[in-house]
């Protein structure tokens, strides 16, 4: 059966057994060179070693990884991120979880309102009819709001900014952005949703890094 690129996995506990660094990158899909720069930062670096000797990631240091790679995802630079971690080393994993999961749903809510835009060209497209100039400036808008990190301090005002927008829209008008909404999340197939995750992935992720990423794919250890 083909897959989408999601690797299913058992959850690792406490007591899983320890990680070499290309084990790690492979599960993770950062890159040996990343994992190595986060060592020299004082950012991670493996806090066991194997029988063999070799340097290795426990729990600890994985769930570490997971702060590393939420607080990327929010905006912040490396540099805030050890600043972070040199003022508050210790953080509720349910908290930030929590956050996380937050920003991940406005994400998703951005890019459903940014495919109903595309669909909605793409209809008048397919139709011989040009679209408005209206159309386009809502395309560049969401789209642009798609590129743009998205931190848990933010969360207020995108939403605030969200219902002003919509605030002079009719009961009718928003019945139909709902279902549009609602009908665009149902429509997607598998190859759409895998992009999605793409999507959300790469937004992690600044410019650099994505370079990177891209180079260093071939990376092991």
């Amino acid at each position: 059966m083909p897959t989408t690129g999601h690797i299913s996995r058992e959850p690792a506990g406490a007591d899983s057994a320890p990680l070499r660094i290309g084990e790690l990158a492979r599960q993770t899909r950062i890159t040996v060179r990343t994992l190595h720069h986060y060592d020299r930062l004082g950012l991670l670096s493996p806090s066991q070693r194997t029988s063999g000797g070799h340097r290795s990631y426990g729990a600890d240091d994985v769930r570490r990884l997971h702060h590393i790679i939420a607080l990327r995802s929010f905006g912040l630079s490396l540099e805030k991120i050890k600043s972070v971690f040199d003022t508050r080393p210790e953080q509720d994993p349910a908290e930030l979880v929590r956050s996380q999961l937050d920003v991940v749903n406005e994400r998703i809510h951005q890019l459903l309102d940014l495919r109903v835009r595309l669909t909605d060209v793409l209809d008048a497209l397919d139709h011989r009819t040009q679209p408005s100039t209206e159309q386009f400036l809502q395309v560049i808008e969401e789209t642009m709001t798609t590129n743009e990190p998205i931190g848990p301090e933010q969360l207020p005002d995108l939403i605030e900014a969200r219902r002003r927008k919509t605030a002079h829209y009719s009961d009718e008008e928003m019945s139909a952005l709902t279902r549009k909404r609602e009908r665009s999340f149902a429509d997607l197939g598998e190859q759409e949703r895998a992009r999605l995750r793409e999507r959300l992935h790469e937004s992690y992720a600044s410019p650099a890094e994505q370079r990177q990423e891209r180079s260093d794919s071939g990376d092991s250890a």
